[in-house]
Order: C-alpha cells, then sequence, then structure tokens
C-alpha cells in the first residue's frame, strides 16, 4: 500500500459529534473527503439540511445527521441506542462534542461544574465505552477525542473546563492501553488558540487576544480547517502505530 493510500477512509462510516460547526464541522468534512461516510451529531443539528451535511454530500459522502444533548443521560443514551441500530458497523469515532462556561472559581457554581463534567467528560467515556465495544468486537477501529492546551495547564476562570480538559488526556490513555492490542487506536487532538465559538470572548478583548498572539510562534489564531488533516491522519492506517498520544495543533503554543 502506497503512503498517500494509507490516508484513504474509502468505505469507512465515521460518527463525528460535535460537527454542526467549528472544529467538529471541518474534521467531519475532512473525513468525508478522505473517502468516508458521515455521522453527526450536535445538539442542535439538524436531521438533514444542514450546513455540514451539504458539505459532505458536495464531495459524493452520505451524511446522517442526529440531535443530542449530551448534558442529559438519558437522552445520550438514547442516541447511542439508535445510531447503533441505524448503523451496526461504526469504524471511526471522533468525540469532539463540548462546552464551556466561564466564571472566577469563586464564583464558579456547581451548576456550571456539572454541566461541563456532564458533556465533556461523562458522555464521552460513555459514548466511546458504548461504540468502542463494538470496535472491540471486530478488532478494529479508529477513536479520536478533542483534548485541549487545559489538558496540559490550567487556565484562567475556566475550571470545569479545564478539569475535563485533563480528563481526556488521561481517558486517552487508558482506553488506548485496554484497547492498543485489540485492534483499536485510541488518541487526541489538542487544538491551540482557534477560531470558534467557544474563543469568541477571549477575541473579542483586545488584551487578552494581544497576550494571546504574543505567544503563539506561528503569529496567528488557528482556523477549524487546520484540523481535517491531523483528523484524516489519526483516523486512517497512517497512523497504525499511535495509540494514547495527544497531538497538539497549537501554532507552536505549547513550545514556547
Amino acid at each position: 500500500m502506497s503512503i498517500l493510500n494509507k490516508f484513504s477512509l474509502e468505505g469507512k462510516t465515521a460518527l463525528v459529534t460535535g460537527c454542526k460547526r467549528g472544529i467538529g464541522k471541518a474534521m467531519a468534512i475532512g473525513l468525508a473527503e478522505a473517502g468516508a461516510d458521515i455521522i453527526g451529531v450536535s445538539a442542535t443539528l439538524e436531521e438533514s439540511g444542514s450546513a455540514v451535511q451539504k458539505a459532505v454530500n458536495a464531495v459524493g459522502r452520505k451524511f446522517k445527521g442526529y440531535s443530542c444533548d449530551f448534558g442529559d443521560r438519558k437522552s445520550l443514551y438514547a442516541f447511542i441506542n439508535q445510531v447503533k441500530s441505524d448503523f451496526p458497523v461504526i469504524d471511526i469515532l471522533v468525540n469532539n462534542a463540548g462546552t464551556i462556561l466561564r466564571a472566577p472559581a469563586v464564583e464558579h457554581s456547581d451548576e456550571y461544574w456539572d454541566k461541563v463534567i456532564e458533556v465533556n467528560q461523562n458522555a464521552q467515556f460513555i459514548l466511546t465505552r458504548e461504540i468502542g465495544k463494538e470496535m472491540v468486537a471486530r478488532g478494529s477501529g479508529k477513536i479520536v477525542f478533542t483534548a485541549s492546551l487545559l489538558t496540559f495547564q490550567g487556565g484562567i476562570t475556566v475550571p470545569g473546563y479545564a478539569a475535563s480538559k485533563g480528563a481526556i488526556g488521561q481517558l486517552t490513555m487508558a482506553f488506548a492501553n485496554e484497547w492498543a492490542g485489540k485492534g483499536i487506536n485510541v488518541n487526541a487532538i489538542a487544538p491551540g488558540y482557534i477560531s470558534t465559538d467557544n474563543t469568541e470572548a477571549l477575541r473579542n478583548d483586545p488584551d487578552r487576544s494581544a497576550s494571546i498572539l504574543a505567544r503563539i510562534p506561528a503569529g496567528r489564531w488557528g482556523d477549524p480547517e487546520d484540523f481535517a488533516g491531523p483528523a484524516v491522519f489519526l483516523c486512517s492506517e497512517a497512523s497504525a502505530y499511535m495509540n494514547g498520544t495527544t497531538m497538539l495543533v497549537d501554532g507552536g503554543w505549547m513550545g514556547r
């Protein structure tokens, strides 16, 4: 197999969470361009006619959309049961859905903490366990988590988010330790400062935005499209010997 063929996802079906916009949308389109059919799910994703569906269909791939509130455990299990019934074989799982709530630690309420941990950590574990067990039974599969710079750093005024993304780094390694020998590659991508809804407050703060840009060697905020290539790599045979790794896509932030 040539090296370029190892990046092909022809014949694969990928489930991408949090795919309505931003990084998740870009990753879903990238996987489709590499040949995968896409199952998309977000809290408010239209079942048909969404922008991500149109983009996936435009490159000749199939798309099926679902909506699910990952902060609601019953909704999560209902989605899991439905998608497993609709798609008995899911080759790729991209755990991108997430949320962020900002408040200083002394004002960070139980409600903020519980919501972020439920969406960013608990739902990720449950979905990976339930989809992953089918991959283990088949002896093949690719799982990619969306981590964060706050997998490595503490952040400011986002203690729940930092805790949840730290957990994602550990879950990536924990799943990889158990499943690498069973034919499943589990890895993560850690975005740097990217122009998405999650960073709008930072980009609109002149002082914070300037200080962030000053530290990024690449000299710019990242774009969601910067994640299509890394996602295809980690979901393809090109990354067959990568297990439990968190790949930084940060413009050099962590190297500064």
